[in-house]
């Protein structure tokens, strides 16, 4: 039976603890330190003021700027006015010492002397109390004892992760709490290249405190001269073929990637490196930009020269490519691109190309045994427990990873329609195959349909089509979706084109009863252009409201039947059908024979270097009585906002689609959410949780089904690993069904770790669930055999999936209405300063998003035929 701990379920008081037994018990590894020691004692933050002698910062300079000016002032007073106490500090405006370094009504000034490039500058650094930091608080934690949320345990583990930090930076380059080495680097497209590193974070787990330690890797700039990678990012072969000028496109390459890069002008004529960021660039080369200059060998006499001539006359440097523009520094002056190099250990912020992509998640591929020797290698080197300043704040960290205690869940058993070979099976290694089995239930039979082919007819010739589509109606036919007209319309449209209009040609070739619309398209793509398939997209979800399935003109040429099967699988789930079940008395034993909408919600964000693009929050929600087949409701919200409003009327409509659809209210909503994070589990429960029950009671008032509400986690850097090998699959990473839910996870929630896929490679990460409210009463071992569960119901794969299938449709849905949101972006726009015209950073505004400057939130809208299907497989 499962183990429970203290219980509660009304917003604002504390969680239940429970832990599982079902399955088979095993131990495995965690990329985790148990702490023998941790600090008991108070530990005190201050609050850090660096500014210059003379004057003030502008802005905060940059982070790396910051700490080696503070480093400095700790070696220079750290056995006088520190008293020999260590400081670690975050690089913008807090400290934390493990004992206090001067009374909390006084203000500590230092003094310090810091020369960087051959200049030298004075600072003064003021420091005061702001807060003393009862450890106890941890200690109460850890053990269960306290009603304290993770965001009030978070100034103690921000301590200790800087303790940690202080010791692994001096070894390697570091940013917030990771950390990287350029040894091994890989160098990839565009200027970047990539390199490996670890993540440090102290985490509470069930009495204890562990370091955790991760692998990473990041992107960064190749440090070095600043033309060659200009030669690189543009693909040129020489910097002679942008003689003629740099396109709009080419500016927009340049300044994407100079945004926040620090460069360094070097040559004879100054002394030193001096240091500058880019604002800008020219809009002429520098043998026609010209300024007023005064000759300091001719005092009084002012001439124009251009830029050219201007370093010939003032530093008797000859400029290689005057044809270049130049860059915009600090109060507009100008410096040849030939004459800077990039500065080292600098951070890549902006979206990777699908090159770079490609690289980095080769890069980071690595098999588990591989990860764990890395960290355990990490472990030795950096000799974190032996550090000073980590005794000073009270730890004592051994060099062995942990053990924890794990089960593998039993696998559940899958159902396809009654005239397969095999009607019902519990598949192992998380995988299976659709041989001679058929979709559980059939969607809507598909009459009007048409093919699109976005390729040139010379290389996709139609017969060759009709070959494709004979096999996929043979296909379709045989695993049990039942296609009536088996030589529908192919259409030929050019990509280049409108394809608004191409598509609109296709559906008017569909021969239509009076009433009736076109059901499918089947679009065959020339390439992997991303901007061709999102046009597709955008213009079937919302104005001509037809389902669309695209596929790759390679397909075509080889009509292999696995892959046919696969379209089948998404077709079929498009138009209303469902492809494997769950034994139907199992899953409701497990919903306690309740009806049950289950959801899933999602916020997902622009990516790096995305500017003034909104963010989305996706809600899906079931509509049979199985948790097989979703609608979706999609919310814009304004830039990286998290918490989702107007999700009491998404709640609402998925309530009456699924009365509509089962006839019945549902009695129990599983929700799960994803996009939150640790610290914010008691304001997007409480808030969340209002707007679900607000949404019942204005369906019907008095209506108040039982609400089960579940935070889920991938983005977090926890890894297990088997002990043996015969514990492990065939990647040696755990098997599927594997939960842990003791030692490292969280005390005070009711949480688990659950490996519900087989990994095709690298190591597997699995998913954390916090269980933050639970009505029903699910024990552990429901909870988990049921999120386990229903990993093997996923419409379109025949493998168990890492993610509770809501959620993953969450994802995809938001995924999906990045390609029908109006476009919006940064480029370098024209602008006028005193001195010269050039290209400066700034928001493109051609677009209806982008002049909405309330960036309110709202629902965003699916053709009607559409909205209540699953138009997002």
């Amino acid at each position: 039976m499962s183990q429970r701990g203290e219980s509660s379920s009304s917003p604002g008081t504390t969680y239940v603890k429970q832990y599982g037994s079902m399955g088979r018990k095993l131990k495995v590894n965690v990329n985790m330190i148990e702490l023998k020691k941790y600090p008991e004692q108070n530990i005190y933050q201050y609050d850090v003021d660096l500014v210059p002698e003379r004057g003030v910062f502008k802005k905060l300079p940059a982070p790396e700027f910051m700490r080696s000016v503070f480093d400095q002032a700790m070696r220079t007073h750290r056995t006088t006015k520190l008293k020999g106490i260590p400081l670690v500090y975050d690089a913008r405006k807090i400290a934390y010492a493990p004992s206090p370094i001067c009374s909390s009504n006084e203000e500590l000034v230092l003094d310090v002397s810091y020369t960087e490039s051959g200049r030298s500058e004075k600072f003064v650094i003021h420091i005061r109390e702001v807060a003393v930091i009862n450890t106890t608080i941890l200690t109460e934690f850890i053990k269960g004892k306290s009603s304290a949320g993770v965001a009030d345990i978070q100034p103690a583990l921000t301590a200790l992760d800087l303790a940690v930090g202080s010791v692994v930076r001096s070894q390697m380059v570091g940013f917030n709490r990771s950390f990287f080495t350029r040894t091994q680097a890989l160098p990839t497209s565009g200027g970047l290249e990539l390199w490996r590193g670890f993540s440090f974070s102290v985490r509470p787990g069930i009495e204890r405190l562990f370091l955790n330690i991760n692998t990473a890797v990041t992107a960064m700039y190749t440090p070095g001269s600043l033309l060659e990678a200009i030669i690189n990012i543009l693909e040129l072969r020489d910097v002679n073929q942008v003689r003629g000028g740099l396109s709009p496109q080419m500016v927009r390459t340049i300044g994407s990637y100079l945004r926040g890069v620090v460069l360094y002008l070097k040559h004879r004529g100054i002394q030193g490196k001096r240091k500058f960021s880019v604002k800008g660039m020219t809009t002429k080369p520098l043998d026609k930009e010209s300024f007023e200059w005064e000759d300091p060998t001719q005092e009084g006499k002012t001439e124009m020269v251009t830029i050219e001539k201007y370093y010939q006359r003032r530093y008797n440097i000859k400029l290689n490519y005057p044809f270049l523009p130049g860059l915009v520094g600090r109060k507009n002056a100008v410096f040849p691109i030939e004459l800077c190099d990039i500065g080292e250990n600098q951070r890549y912020k902006g979206k990777l190309d699908d090159k770079q992509t490609a690289d980095m998640v080769k890069f980071a591929c690595q098999k588990p045994s591989e990860n764990m020797s890395r960290i355990n290698q990490a472990i030795s080197n950096l000799g974190i427990g032996t550090s000073p300043v980590v005794k000073a704040f009270g730890m004592e960290i051994p060099n062995r990873l942990a053990e924890v205690e794990a089960r593998v869940l039993p696998t559940p058993t899958i159902t396809y329609g009654s005239r397969s070979r095999e009607p019902s099976l519990a598949p192992s290694s998380g995988a299976w195959n659709m041989r001679d089995k058929q979709v559980t239930t059939s969607g809507k039979p598909l009459d009007y349909w048409a093919v699109l082919v976005l390729a040139n007819r010379s290389y996709m010739a139609e017969g060759r089509v009709q070959n494709f589509v004979t096999t996929l109606v043979r296909i379709c036919n045989q695993t049990g979706y039942r296609i009536n007209h088996p030589q529908p319309p192919i259409v030929y449209g050019n990509p280049n084109a409108d394809i608004g209009r191409e598509m609109k040609k296709a559906c008017d070739s569909i021969r239509l009863r009076p009433g009736d619309a076109p059901q499918l398209l089947l679009v065959i793509l020339p390439t992997t252009n991303a901007q061709v398939y999102q046009t597709v997209k955008n213009c079937a979800y919302t104005t001509l409201g037809v389902q669309s399935q695209c596929m790759q003109a390679k397909h075509v040429q080889n009509a292999n039947a696995q892959y046919c099967a696969n379209l089948c699988l998404k077709i079929n789930a498009k138009m209303g059908g469902t492809n494997q079940s769950l034994v139907g008395q199992n899953l409701q034993k497990m919903l306690h024979s309740k009806p049950t909408l289950v959801m899933g919600c999602d916020v997902t964000h622009p990516a790096p270097g995305e500017h003034g693009k909104p963010s989305i929050a996706s809600v899906v929600g079931s509509t049979d009585l199985m948790g097989l087949r979703y609608a979706a409701t999609l919310i814009q919200l304004p830039s990286r906002q998290e918490l989702v409003k107007l999700l009491m009327e998404a709640v609402q409509r998925h309530l009456r689609l699924f009365f509509s659809n089962t006839k019945v209210k549902p009695r129990h909503i599983v929700f799960y959410r994803d996009g939150i994070s640790e610290t914010q589990f008691p304001q997007t429960r409480d808030r969340e949780l209002t707007e679900i029950l607000r949404a019942c009671s204005s369906v019907e008032a008095g209506y108040k089904p039982e609400v089960t509400f579940i935070a889920v986690l991938k983005r977090h850097n926890t890894r297990f690993y088997p002990l043996t090998s015969r514990d492990g699959d065939r990647t040696g990473n755990c098997v599927p069904g594997t939960v842990i839910d003791r030692s490292v996870t969280l005390a005070p929630y009711f949480d688990f770790y659950l490996f519900s896929h087989a990994a095709i490679q690298g190591t597997s990460r699995p998913t954390h669930y916090v269980v933050l409210h639970n009505d029903v009463g699910f024990t552990a071992d429901e909870l988990q055999q049921l999120t386990y569960s229903l990993c093997f119901t996923y419409a379109i794969c025949t493998r168990s999936v890492s993610l509770v299938p809501p959620v993953y449709y969450a994802h995809r849905v938001a995924d999906r209405a990045r390609c029908h949101l109006v476009e919006m972006g940064t480029e370098f726009d024209d602008a006028s300063t005193s001195m010269s015209e050039y290209y400066t950073a700034g928001t493109a505004v051609g677009s209806r998003a982008a002049t909405d400057a309330s960036g309110a939130t709202k629902l965003i809208k699916i053709n009607t035929r559409l909205d209540t299907t699953m138009y997002f497989m």
